[in-house]
């Protein structure tokens, strides 16, 4: 019996907020992509976004072969778990859903894989071209050549198939794309979006009162830059921790040990807040680990600069970039949309790799306000309207139906 593999994602820029999602069809004898499908959504939730990738995935597979067997990958744990019947699914926009992926194909030919967000290149891209395209105020379509991500995923298959070699001298098979079509059945699923995107705001579904995933998220202590206010980010001079700074991260471990609930550590890899944890998990007794995606915005030409410099070397960059989150800082810095997807997919991974436990990610400003703002799917502005202080301590709880609560922002009461 012939074996397709589909891989899914979907996002959304606020959660909810403008979302898409991609899909693609992989033959899995011979890694050659199949089919593809996209759709901008308008205003969904990332959960809702990921499950009509994967009805969009599944609809495209049984078309092209309603007798094969597939296999599912995505890196929402969310959904893995929920289809493969490991977790219940108690949010009620996500039910209709649910059910109509389950319809698509016969249940026993179906199967899911969590693989990480770094292996769902191809979905994900597709999911940020349907975004993109929407932004504009377009419908998405093929654009770049996916052979280069059929060569990656050809290259990480484990073992060869029978008459695989063949395989591969032979002409590869022409792609069939699909695009979205309305349909009675996607009808039923915007509306379960329209249910989705508001749930949140009218208070009406039940939280998930399950043990929820953790990140106390600390900000890193002073440096020599923090005094004077000045930026700071993953492209400047990495400064290390001041006196003051490591008096504060020994104060916050004592008053982090005295709590007793923090499993495990992870940091950005910039000198400050690796110092930082380092004090901390000391304190703790854990190791510590390093998430790339948690390090500080890139502001290029601004770094080691004051906003009051700033303002007045690039005056028109500075008022961009306070006004439109794709604005970049002069030099190639990062956008805070560039930021935020960062953000969201570290996140993504370390709710993935860390279920029901309690983590401390040490980071920056930009990162831990993406964070809360993106939890309370809160505008980009947000983040000009948020404190966060040397050495501060937030938290998000975040439940296994995709809701999240912010249960503290910006707290010094252990350096006082």
């Amino acid at each position: 019996m012939r074996e397709l593999i589909v891989e899914a994602d979907g996002g959304s820029r606020g959660n909810p907020g403008p979302a898409g999602y991609g899909a693609v069809v992989i033959d899995a004898a011979t890694g050659e992509t199949l089919a593809e499908a996209a759709e901008y959504l308008g205003v969904a939730t990332n959960n809702v976004a990921e499950y009509s990738g994967l009805v969009a995935g599944l609809r495209a597979a049984r078309d092209l072969d309603p007798t094969a067997t597939v296999r599912v990958r995505m890196d929402s744990k969310l959904v893995v778990e929920q289809m493969s019947g490991r977790w219940q699914i108690k949010h009620p926009a996500m039910r209709p859903l649910a059910a109509e992926a389950r319809s698509i194909l016969p249940p026993d030919r179906v199967t899911y894989e969590w693989i990480p967000r770094a292996e769902n290149k191809h979905a994900d891209r597709l999911a940020n071209e349907a975004m993109d395209a929407g932004k504009r105020g377009e419908q998405w379509s093929p654009s770049q050549s996916t052979a280069d991500l059929d060569a990656s995923r050809a290259a990480r298959q484990e073992a060869p198939v029978k008459g695989r070699g063949e395989l591969r001298d032979q002409p590869r098979p022409t792609r069939t794309r699909t695009t979205p079509v309305a349909t009675p059945d996607t009808n039923d699923i915007r509306a379960a979006r329209n249910v989705a995107s508001e749930a949140p705001t009218t208070g009406a579904v039940p939280p998930d009162l399950g043990t929820p995933t953790t990140f106390v998220l600390l900000r890193h202590g002073e440096t020599p830059l923090t005094p004077q206010k000045r930026f700071s980010g993953s492209g400047g001079s990495d400064p290390a921790l001041s006196d003051t700074g490591r008096d504060q991260a020994d104060r916050v471990a004592t008053a982090l040990a005295a709590r007793g609930t923090v499993q495990d550590v992870i940091s950005s890899p910039l000198a400050r807040c690796r110092e930082t944890a380092a004090i901390v998990a000391a304190r703790l007794g854990l190791d510590v680990r390093i998430e790339d995606g948690l390090r500080e915005t890139d502001f290029g030409a601004w770094e080691g600069l004051t906003f009051a410099e700033v303002r007045e070397r690039y005056p028109d960059d500075m008022s961009a970039w306070l006004s439109s989150p794709d604005a970049e800082p002069t030099g190639g810095g990062e956008s805070f949309e560039a930021v935020a997807h960062r953000v969201a997919a570290a996140r993504d991974e370390l709710l993935a790799a860390h279920t029901g436990r309690t983590v401390l990610l040490v980071s920056h400003v930009t990162p831990i306000k993406t964070l809360v703002r993106l939890a309370l799917g809160a505008p980009p502005e947000a983040l000009f309207r948020m404190e966060l202080s040397a050495a501060s301590l937030s938290v998000v709880a975040y439940y296994g139906d995709g809701n999240a609560s912010v249960r503290l922002l910006n707290d010094t009461s252990a350096l006082r």
